[in-house]
């Protein structure tokens, strides 16, 4: 990728804190997201953010006070707080364990879920996606089934592989991006990440790229969370979209299979504003594939400054932020962020030992003691 003039990054409260030269502007050149020249990982990136938490980390912005805001913001308001997990009771607690301890064994896993397919070793990037967070999730979204749940783990870790979604690239995704139909911007009420879908502003014509676009900003949305977080807020709204802008029918299943099979618990709300007849009947054709539990969380034609802080709802959507979407300055940044988030996350993965069912909050930063750290206590006379 060839170099541009970077985006300047400064606090609200101080000066800069990201002096980079320059950055990295996105091109293709490929469309096959595993031939890419620009690896989506960066492994020896440095995180600055390895001390940082929600609740008191600077909210970066890439213009001072009053002047247009182009890059993410990176941390929630100090008053916005993730809503804290419930206890498990000493049932939940055991099945648990029980799903610890099958997913521990597993060393091998099928490379398709083709029947009869191949099957290669687990990898460590496959072992630390296994965490304790994430095992919950898939036992309640399995009502707590023993077996069930770790047959919707494989299958995801399976469908992981076949679909590839550690190979789609900044450079890949970046010709859907460009007019800035997904963004990630803001946190809401509950410090969840905002990721917003802007249907008006489709640009490329229906290819299996358009999903792989939202897989690729799922993950990305996944890594903006901190401590504590473990859901999003969608923002979507369909002013001034057309019929031919809006996703097929068939799009909108394959989504939903994505979304409620592979990626379980992670909907905190989802807010979906002007729709315009011909949304409302899609809504109504795929309504009986929706999962009631997802259906709850779907709000139509709501205040957003209701479930988003003004400071950091964009000004499109009634709030206050100045945001400006410029792809030649957000997405450089947004992907470099989000790399460096991964490699600081992966890096406290590494120095706590690599353990299966290792502790988000941990692995994102913060107060929470690493599993090893628990296990040692816990042997401590």
């Amino acid at each position: 990728m060839s170099t541009t003039q970077p985006p300047v990054f400064t606090t609200q409260t101080g000066p800069s804190v990201l002096d980079e030269k320059t950055t990295l502007q996105p091109t293709v050149d490929s469309l096959d997201p595993s031939t890419t020249t620009v690896s989506s990982r960066a492994p020896s990136a440095k995180s600055g953010f390895e001390s940082a938490t929600a609740s008191h980390a600077p909210s970066f912005v890439s213009a001072a006070p009053g002047e247009t805001i182009r890059t993410p913001f990176t941390n929630p308001l100090p008053k916005c707080k993730p809503t804290p997990p419930a206890d498990l009771t000493p049932e939940q607690e055991a099945k648990y364990a029980g799903l610890l301890a099958v997913v521990s064994t597993w060393e091998k896993l099928p490379t398709s879920s083709a029947r009869g397919a191949s099957t290669a070793p687990i990898t460590e990037d496959e072992r630390m996606w296994l965490t304790r967070e994430c095992l919950l999730r898939y036992l309640r979204a399995t009502k707590w089934n023993s077996a069930e749940a770790p047959k919707r783990l494989l299958a995801t870790l399976t469908w992981r592989r076949e679909y590839k979604v550690d190979t789609f690239t900044p450079d890949y995704i970046s010709p859907e991006n460009e007019t800035g139909k997904q963004v990630i911007l803001g946190y809401d009420n509950d410090a969840r990440p905002c990721l917003y879908l802007n249907p008006a502003k489709q640009n490329t014509q229906k290819s299996e790229r358009q999903i792989q676009h939202l897989v690729f900003m799922l993950e990305r949305v996944i890594e903006m969370m901190g401590p504590g977080q473990e859901t999003t807020a969608l923002l979507i709204n369909f002013k001034n979209s057309s019929g031919s802008s809006n996703p097929s029918v068939g799009q909108g299943k394959q989504t939903l299979t994505i979304l409620q099979g592979h990626y379980p618990e992670r909907l905190g709300r989802a807010l979906i504003s002007e729709l315009p007849w011909y949304v409302t009947t899609f809504f109504k054709l795929i309504s009986p594939f929706i999962d009631p539990v997802t259906k709850s969380k779907m709000k139509f034609n709501e205040p957003l400054p209701d479930h988003v802080p003004r400071e950091q709802l964009w000004a499109d959507y009634g709030g206050d932020a100045p945001f400006q979407y410029l792809h030649a300055e957000y997405w450089p940044a947004l992907c470099r962020l989000c790399e460096e988030r991964h490699a600081a996350y992966r890096e406290r993965w590494v120095r706590a030992g690599k353990r299966v069912g290792e502790y988000e909050a941990y692995l994102r930063g913060g107060d929470q003691p690493s599993l090893g750290e628990l296990i040692a206590r816990a042997g401590e006379p």
